[in-house]
């Protein structure tokens, strides 16, 4: 199985500030990037390990009941697992939301039978302010993903950051 761990869950809220204080201020979160006015805070427990391990979206108008999770996501350790757990994902028949790049991850959105939004993602290594959203074609060989990921941020990957995520054979 390419799941190493889950990586972040995201909620909606009515209050961004409100809850963003409440999980920094209660809990001891840190907020590692986004901002009110942007719609999305990202916050995390251990920021020098991990990015964000709890997302809070601002509601828009129509956007689920008051709670409800905006998704749960899964991290896998190389491109090459997640390119794999991507077929069986469209082999399951399963909606895709959208295949992106965040810069600082590649990554699928797609849907559980019961219709919640669920989210794999590989870390690139790279360091990119967020929220950063961009499409990535991802049915395609590893080496045309990682080519058109350069394209997208603008500069060649850095090779050293990324072989630290990409696992063997892979950077």
């Amino acid at each position: 199985m390419p799941i190493v761990e889950l990586g972040h869950v995201g909620l909606f809220t009515d209050d961004l500030a409100n809850l963003s204080d409440f999980y920094c201020e209660v809990l001891g979160l840190f907020h590692t990037d986004g901002s009110v006015d942007a719609g999305i805070i990202f916050l995390s427990s251990r920021p020098s390990f991990e990015h964000h391990e709890l997302v809070l979206v601002q509601r828009r108008d129509g956007e689920g009941p008051k709670g409800r999770v905006n998704q749960v996501s899964w991290r896998v350790d190389t491109l090459a697992d997640l390119l794999t757990l991507r077929q069986r994902i469209v082999g399951s028949g399963a909606a895709i939301q959208q295949e992106v790049t965040h810069g600082n991850a590649i990554a699928v959105y797609f849907y559980d039978p019961d219709g919640n939004r669920l989210e794999v993602y590989w870390q690139t290594g790279l360091d990119v302010p967020q929220p950063f959203l961009k499409p990535l074609t991802l049915d395609k060989a590893e080496s045309d993903v990682m080519s058109d990921l350069a394209d997208i941020v603008g500069a060649p990957p850095n090779k050293n950051a990324l072989s630290a995520h990409a696992g063997p054979g892979n950077s």
